[in-house]
């Protein structure tokens, strides 16, 4: 089968002993191309002109020759895709999480990954408050029903939707993006609670408490996911915690999508076990659950929680600084498996 063309830049050629293939997983703000594109010691850039997820066997060629990948959360990263790429010294994770990458098998084959932590802190919390004011208030459901000509006039009793300032927030996950949501919670005088593995002094220091999960769920009028993805937290909420929400919650998800379990989310919903969701992730991207897509009492966005220029300039910018620091002999300053890196100066 032919392969599908991909966009090449040929890099100048300057005076560097060495000269890198660099390869893209799918095209990114320019911000971060510009980076790789101007290093001296890249001879080679080559991205993904197509706006959509590779097929294995186009990442397998595009990665073949590479010296650096730079990869997508849409991208699968496993042991296959190291022996595909013998030469590669890292695999740039366009992202902050890497639940896309076998970690353990890019220990063993010995190839560095990084992250993107810390870039979209802010606007990923932005979507999250956005999500819980718009389902709350139901926004969405309003703007359709205005868009159709259905509104005659005001009514008291049109459009009702539920009170946001003084209700209970509950913060699933203590972290940047958790935290970052708190504090804009605190402009509505919401009560907090966070649940977390270990105490977390900024998040008391804004009046949260910490809680069980169970207590959480039981307490908050809102309940906002903010937790990593990993065995623990797979399908962390599902049918048994829907059952201890309030009727008059809401659930929030911005962090990833199988933490919740889809198909139990959807039930809760239509049976009014829970009053509304607000979903920017879900348990099988791009598909979501087809009962989701009938409901009028939640809010669906497809993943755009970082998706501001702004911010996925400043992704792409930390993966390419992330793949020159490698390909300079450095430690990359997002390395997610330090054990790896072997500083080219220690013989030892």
């Amino acid at each position: 089968m032919s392969l599908l063309p991909y966009t090449q830049w040929i890099i100048p050629q300057r005076c560097f002993m060495s000269r890198f293939h660099v390869y893209v997983t799918r095209r990114i703000p320019d911000a971060g191309l510009q980076v790789l594109r101007s290093a001296p010691e890249i001879g080679t850039l080559d991205v993904n002109p197509h706006d959509r997820v590779l097929e294995r066997h186009e990442l397998y060629a595009g990665v073949k020759r590479a010296d650096a990948v730079l990869c997508l959360l849409t991208d699968t990263i496993d042991e296959e895709v190291f022996r595909a790429a013998p030469s590669a010294m890292i695999f740039a994770n366009y992202a902050v999480g890497y639940n896309n990458i076998d970690i353990s098998a890019a220990t063993a084959a010995g190839k560095m990954i990084s992250n993107t932590p810390g870039t979209l802190t802010d606007t990923t919390a932005d979507m999250a408050f956005a999500l819980l004011m718009s389902v709350a208030r139901r926004i969405p459901e309003a703007d359709r029903y205005t868009r159709a000509g259905r509104f005659v006039g005001w009514g008291p009793m049109l459009m009702l939707g539920s009170e946001i300032t003084g209700k209970t927030l509950g913060i699933v996950g203590g972290g940047r993006i958790g935290l970052a949501t708190a504090q804009r919670a605190a402009g509505f005088r919401m009560p907090l609670l966070y649940c977390s593995r270990t105490p977390k002094p900024q998040m008391d220091a804004i009046g949260g408490r910490r809680c069980s999960l169970k207590e959480l769920l039981t307490q908050s009028d809102f309940v906002s996911i903010h937790t990593d993805l990993n065995p623990t937290t797979h399908h962390l909420i599902g049918v048994d915690e829907f059952k201890i929400m309030k009727r008059s919650a809401f659930l929030i998800n911005t962090a990833r999508g199988p933490i919740v379990h889809e198909e139990a989310l959807a039930w809760a919903l239509q049976r009014g076990e829970i009053a509304g969701a607000g979903l920017d992730v879900f348990e099988e991207e791009p598909a979501v659950h087809p009962i989701l897509m009938e409901l009028e009492n939640v809010v669906l966005c497809p993943h755009t929680g970082s998706g501001t220029l702004k911010t996925r300039s400043k992704m792409g910018v930390m993966a390419a600084e992330n793949i020159l620091a490698a390909l300079r002999g450095c430690k990359p300053p997002n390395l997610v498996n330090p054990e790896v890196f072997r500083n080219p100066e220690d013989h030892s």
